[in-house]
């Protein structure tokens, strides 16, 4: 087990950000672009950011991930990150939650201004 514990800790990112379920956050992922065919085929790289709320985060070392959850056209869109992976270029905190729970699956069946989540107060 030690072999494999030392294996995972060299996968973990340093420069992870600090959140939690309830905040608002905007990931930025390297997308990777394949056009063309044959002798013509290029590749492009590309960042492309996805900006919503977090409502669950889970795991522990190398295999943790967190879902984010966005409405996009009135259609709420979930997806979910390995938080270690090296397509994810930055995470950034746009504003903080004030939540009680861990897990926000009741925001699923919330529409409109019931979706909100409070923001946390700076005492």
């Amino acid at each position: 087990m030690k072999e494999i514990d030392a294996i995972e800790r060299s996968q973990l990112r340093e420069d992870v950000t600090e959140f939690s379920p309830g905040d608002t956050v905007k990931v930025t992922i390297e997308i990777t672009e394949a056009t063309g065919t044959g002798d013509k085929r290029t590749i492009r790289k590309r960042a492309q950011a996805f900006q919503g709320l977090v409502i669950k985060r889970q795991g522990k070392g190398s295999r943790e991930t967190f879902t984010v959850r966005k409405i996009s056209f009135g259609v709420g869109v979930e997806r979910t990150f390995p938080l270690h992976s090296p397509i994810i270029r930055d995470i950034q905190v746009i504003s903080e939650g004030d939540v009680r729970r861990a897990k926000l699956y009741y925001i699923r069946d919330k529409v409109g201004k019931a979706a909100r989540v409070k923001k946390k107060k700076l005492v």
